[in-house]
This record gives C-alpha cells, sequence and structure tokens, in this order.
C-alpha cells in the first residue's frame, strides 16, 4: 500500500485565533459542523486540522506538560514560483500575524527561502525551489 499524506493536525493553544490565522493567511475553513472544537481547511489535496494542543497530546498519547519551547523538528513548507512569490507570501503571513524568523533570501542550492512562525510557532518555509516544478494549480512537481 502506498501511503498518501492527507491531513497534518497542528495543536494549538487558541483554536479561534489560530483559524483566524490561517484563514487571513488564505487558507479555506471546511466542515464547519464542528464548530470550535476542531478547525479543518483546505490546502489543496491535503488538509490542515487545527486542535487543541492538550488534547492532541491526549490523544497521542504524549504528555501534555511540559509543552515543547524549542524546535521541534519540523517545518511546514509552501513552495512558491519564483523569489517574488516567495516575498509575496511572507508579506501575506506577516500581515496575517506571522513572525517572521529568517527573512528571505538566496538558499546555497539556487533557490529562495525564508521561514514565519504560526501563533502557536510552528514554523513554515516559504521556498523557491527551481528545480521542483510547479503545476499550474500549485501543487509541487518531483522529478523522477
Amino acid at each position: 500500500m502506498q501511503p498518501r499524506l492527507t491531513a497534518i493536525t497542528l495543536g494549538v493553544h487558541d483554536v479561534p485565533a489560530s483559524a483566524r490565522f490561517y484563514q487571513a493567511l488564505g487558507f479555506v475553513r471546511k466542515v464547519r459542523a464542528t464548530g470550535d472544537e476542531v478547525v479543518f481547511l483546505d490546502a489543496g489535496g491535503l488538509v490542515v486540522a487545527l486542535y487543541p494542543w492538550h488534547l492532541l497530546a491526549e490523544d497521542a498519547h504524549q504528555p501534555t506538560a511540559p509543552r515543547p519551547t524549542a524546535f521541534r523538528g519540523t517545518t511546514l513548507a509552501w513552495n512558491r514560483g519564483s523569489a517574488a512569490d516567495v516575498d509575496a507570501a511572507m508579506a501575506q503571513a506577516v500581515a496575517a500575524g506571522a513572525t517572521v524568523l529568517k527573512p528571505p533570501q538566496p538558499t546555497p542550492w539556487g533557490g529562495y527561502a525564508g521561514y514565519f512562525a504560526d501563533p502557536d510557532d510552528h514554523p513554515w518555509e516559504v521556498v523557491h525551489a527551481p528545480m521542483f516544478p510547479m503545476s499550474a494549480d500549485g501543487a509541487l512537481r518531483l522529478p523522477d
């Protein structure tokens, strides 16, 4: 069976506030019947879910405290078609309430990337990777 990543659930402190942030970033909220218990966002073929941190930890049988404050070894990525698109996406994230972790800049491998954090410090990379083509709908295509 071929695995397929279908959803990413982010543990958040304040679900309504996180929902406002991600909607301001441009994600579209779906399945509103869940109210503010869990929020589902359309991420173009993938779902981003927002769920209370402590409930997500409990569901995964993980301790709810202490909540990690250091880098967790995971980032989310938003690939863009050009360096100018990276700059525009970073500006959109900042306008939505993100914190810039690393301003966009050329990478050693010929791309262009920067990082921001959402209100719960989940790090996002906004990146232009010219060696990875993107489809017209913004999907990343990996060459063979």
